[in-house]
């Protein structure tokens, strides 16, 4: 876990990184959690039927990796989410490999806040979500 504080954070510099694989094990807890049975999720021959490759990835899954981004690496351990908006720009399936990447794009001093752009891309490049984050930083 990454302990960033505002004085080590710079615009257009600061940036983090991880990948994760998607697995189905991830894909039933949260619809447990969630309580979304929508077909799309769940039925391979459903989601064939509206024209994806199999069964897609909940959106809010994906975009819970954001979380992990800023409460782990970016800033991390003094990080508390404020704000985030969100892009979807292509579905996911399981067994998919993601890169969750953000980098610092402003600072706030005065507000102990921080911006940061970040995206998730697969393992072929391709941008599957992007969201703009606006993180608080404690002071320790």
């Amino acid at each position: 876990m990454n302990e960033y504080h505002m004085d080590q954070l710079e615009e257009g510099k600061t940036e983090a990184s991880f990948s994760v694989t998607v697995t189905d094990e991830m894909i039933d807890m949260f619809r447990q959690m969630s309580g979304d049975d929508n077909p799309l999720h769940l039925n391979r021959e459903y989601a064939v039927s509206r024209g994806m490759k199999d069964k897609v990835v909940y959106g809010m899954l994906v975009s819970s990796f954001y979380s992990r981004l800023v409460g782990m690496y970016l800033p991390g351990k003094f990080c508390i989410l404020h704000e985030i908006r969100i892009n979807f720009n292509r579905p996911v399936y399981s067994g998919e490999r993601l890169c969750v990447s953000g980098i610092v794009v402003k600072k706030k001093e005065l507000f102990q806040r921080v911006e940061i752009n970040a995206k998730i891309v697969n393992q072929n490049g391709e941008k599957v979500s992007g969201a703009k984050i606006v993180t608080g930083v404690f002071h320790e």
